[in-house]
């Protein structure tokens, strides 16, 4: 049988980041956490146990080539000639000579089986390969001595054994897919909904993407008609929080594309929520990357398949409202915003939830904040300011459990923006660096940032602090990237 071909080395780097940020990052890694991470390498991408090893250790191979130079001047070999072709050659499965064997077993801390430089000849369950008993017994050996492992560890082997028990589940259902394996699925992506405000998207995005891969797997496998219709609502939620992740990591292009695959898939299930939900983010995007028109037949296209009495149709009609306005339509701003209005009115007293969490205030946050943008962009100032001290009210008036960082910022600069266009710029600046202090400066913030400090320069040039402004931006973390690929 063809052993499937390994990896990229992107993948394992980034399954090692997502398993050391679980660990909560300690510096050094300790050496139980690397054996857990070489280990889960292996599994996940296939690589030689000694390349595992190093990338657990975090090296490249001139890095570890380096090391172990240094290693054996310590441990008394003297200078060695060891090259970098040597250790790749390593990699695949050459043998290097003994002394060298134990150069590696002392670099690392282990011995040459762990590091498939030998093979262990005691006796295997039967029907088992060698490596899976030698990897079997080492999860084992784990797990019973939880008591003596580092927290950081241990965090990580329980971490690892969430992500695991999905399959467990089910491999032991009768059906090819049952009951078990979709309520595991519900659990994530509610998980993954909540942990979207209060989380870093660098950190959320390889987590969504890799349940999004595993829910494709399943659609391509044996199951009933009801539980396909449900792994399409199961593929359609993740990807449509993957749009909004990735339009928070600064990729328009991926942030569309997932909220394209959302609208298919849900379309398929016959979810005509979803598919709302689905250009709702498709409208957002549109509108940051200044394509009101796209955006506004995003919204309207969400709005056919929601149904009336939904928060989210406030949402899609406020979404129109403001593609409107910055398309510079006064009127088409208007008569969407009434339509908002009416529809927020008419709705139950106990409105729709999306995974346990209210609806309700996602449309009441389209009432007040969208308008500050939307007037901003209109030239009319004084609604503008009006309409963004309203927002930030409401944001800081909100449970702690639910704040957004990241509206609060943007209605800062809406508030900023007005205070500009009322001939107070040095109010907008202090309003403007007040954003960027956010806890989640995501990408749509550093636009409108962006945008405010171009503005406060061509309205007033002598305004040396705008360059302030402009300078943060430039220096601040940088634009948040798309993580690398963890197929």
């Amino acid at each position: 049988m063809t052993r499937p071909q390994p990896h990229p080395v992107s993948c394992a780097r980034a399954l090692r980041e997502r398993i050391v940020g679980r660990a909560e990052s300690p510096d050094p890694v300790p050496l139980s956490l690397i054996a857990v991470i070489a280990s889960r390498l292996r599994e996940h991408c296939g690589h030689h146990p000694l390349k595992c090893r190093r990338l657990a250790h975090g090296q490249t191979i001139a890095q570890a080539v380096q090391a172990a130079r240094e290693e054996a001047e310590q441990c008394g070999m003297g200078r060695i000639g060891l090259s970098e072709r040597s250790w790749k050659e390593w990699e695949v499965g050459g043998k290097p000579s003994p002394d060298y064997q134990d150069l590696l077993c002392r670099l690392y801390q282990t011995d040459p089986v762990t590091l498939g430089l030998a093979k262990d000849y005691s006796p295997q369950t039967t029907g088992e390969r060698p490596e899976e008993g030698e990897t079997n017994r080492r999860e084992v050996l784990k797990v019973a001595g939880l008591a003596v492992l580092d927290p950081a560890a241990v965090a990580a082997l329980l971490d690892r054994a969430a992500d695991e028990v999905a399959e467990f589940t089910r491999q032991a259902e009768a059906s090819a897919l049952g009951a078990g394996t979709l309520d595991h699925l519900d659990l994530a992506i509610a998980g993954f909904n909540e942990a979207y405000s209060l989380k870093p998207p660098r950190d959320v995005f390889p987590a969504v993407m890799d349940y999004r891969r595993k829910v494709n797997t399943l659609l391509r496998g044996p199951h009933t008609h009801p539980q396909q219709r449900d792994l399409l609502a199961c593929a359609g939620w993740l990807s449509e929080l993957l749009a909004w992740l990735a339009h928070d990591l600064g990729s328009a292009r991926a942030g569309l594309a997932f909220a394209t695959d959302a609208y298919t898939h849900a379309e398929h299930a016959g979810h005509g929520e979803l598919c709302g939900w689905a250009m709702d983010a498709a409208a957002s995007i549109n509108l940051y990357e200044h394509r009101p028109h796209k955006a506004r037949q995003a919204a309207e296209r969400g709005l056919s398949q929601t149904s009336a009495g939904h928060p989210l149709t406030v949402r899609l009609h406020a979404q129109a409202a403001r593609a409107a306005a910055a398309d510079g339509d006064g009127n088409g701003f208007t008569t969407a915003f009434s339509h908002a209005q009416d529809a927020y009115r008419l709705l139950p007293s106990r409105p729709r939830q999306r995974f346990g969490m209210d609806t309700l205030p996602l449309a009441e946050y389209a009432l007040t904040s969208y308008p500050a943008s939307a007037h901003i962009w209109l030239g009319n100032a004084v609604q503008a300011q009006q309409a963004a001290e309203s927002a930030l009210a409401v944001y800081e008036a909100a449970p702690a459990a639910s704040r957004s960082p990241s509206r609060e910022a943007i209605a800062c600069i809406d508030l900023a923006f007005a205070r500009a266009l009322l001939g107070e710029p040095q109010d907008a600046l202090v309003l403007g660096h007040q954003a960027l202090d956010s806890t989640r400066v995501v990408d749509s913030v550093r636009n409108r940032a962006r945008e405010l400090a171009s503005f406060l320069t061509r309205r007033y040039p002598r305004l040396e602090a705008a360059e302030e402004l402009q300078e943060r931006l430039l220096t601040t973390a940088g634009q948040p990237q798309l993580p690398e690929n963890t197929s």
